[in-house]
């Protein structure tokens, strides 16, 4: 259960691959997952049309224990 005297700051941050390591799913489908979650830190850069984009996502552990209650209620 997540502390409400807790900041979202000072909490453990996850990177895209750890969770999907930890999950087994892919890296692209964790992105997909995570990249318009509230409460998650992108970091990066947009692509052009000459450059591709390049996107970092810091997930907070609030953030992905939400998400992961969220899909296993839907398994349910």
């Amino acid at each position: 259960m997540e502390n409400p005297n807790t900041s979202i700051s000072t909490e453990r941050h996850f990177r895209i691959q750890e969770i999907a390591k930890m999950w087994g799913y892919s890296r692209r489908t964790m992105t997909k997952l995570f990249e318009n979650e509230p409460g998650v830190l992108k970091l990066g850069t947009g692509g052009t049309l000459k450059k591709r984009r390049y996107l970092v996502l810091s997930i907070p552990e609030s953030v992905a224990n939400r998400v992961h209650r969220r899909l296993a209620e839907c398994k349910s």
